[in-house]
């Protein structure tokens, strides 16, 4: 029969720091970074201040760390769509994925790289700035796969790949904020096929 070892006094207590993080990342995908307090983050995340500091840093620490969950999890679909073999494919996987992502059942509706700290004071400067590097560079990556689809002549040989980047970027990002206003999964999918039935605009 076995026995469970007790952590030596003065050791916390041990916790799953991969839920944690989930835990902490839903919650300021609901809040943003300045409306999601310490005592918010560390009852979803059940722990301790001390803990999380120990863990994963402080509040901003923590958010960033949140991000990078985001981006690999909900916000996955970004870096999935610039793998399709044509740029058509590409903004339909692009802007089908955000509308998954955004209305997801069982999560914040709408995107925490978007309304994570759109507006932030002074303690949330570094936030705000951390999403505006983290929108730019999916648009950068957009722009760079767009320009590879004109090299190999799936887009015409006049299309501008950096404005049709920020096109498709804020097509999505227009996609987020319906959601979180309560726009439907499938009135959000009309919307995007609305903006790929004339591919690539001009």
């Amino acid at each position: 029969m076995k026995t469970r070892q007790q952590a030596p006094i003065g050791r916390p207590r041990g916790f799953d720091a991969d839920e944690a993080l989930e835990r902490a990342m839903r919650v300021f995908w609901e809040q943003g970074y300045e409306g999601a307090s310490l005592t918010d983050l560390t009852s979803a995340m059940g722990i301790t201040r001390t803990s999380m500091y120990a863990a994963f840093g402080n509040k901003e620490e923590l958010f960033r760390k949140a991000l990078e969950r985001y981006t690999e999890g909900p916000a996955g679909y970004a870096d999935r769509a610039m793998r399709e073999p044509t740029a058509r494919q590409v903004a339909t996987a692009f802007l089908h994925g955000a509308v998954r992502a955004n209305t997801r059942p069982g999560c914040p509706a709408g995107c925490l790289g978007v309304q994570g700290s759109l507006a932030a004071g002074e303690p949330g400067r570094n936030a705000r700035d951390a999403l505006i590097a983290w929108r730019n560079e999916g648009t950068a990556r957009l722009g760079a796969r767009f320009r590879r689809a004109v090299d190999e002549g799936d887009l015409p040989p006049d299309t501008d790949p950096a404005v049709l980047a920020r096109y498709l970027m804020t097509v999505a990002n227009g996609i987020a904020v319906q959601a979180a206003s309560g726009a439907t999964q499938e009135e959000l999918k009309q919307v995007a096929d609305m903006a790929l039935r004339n591919w690539p605009p001009t």
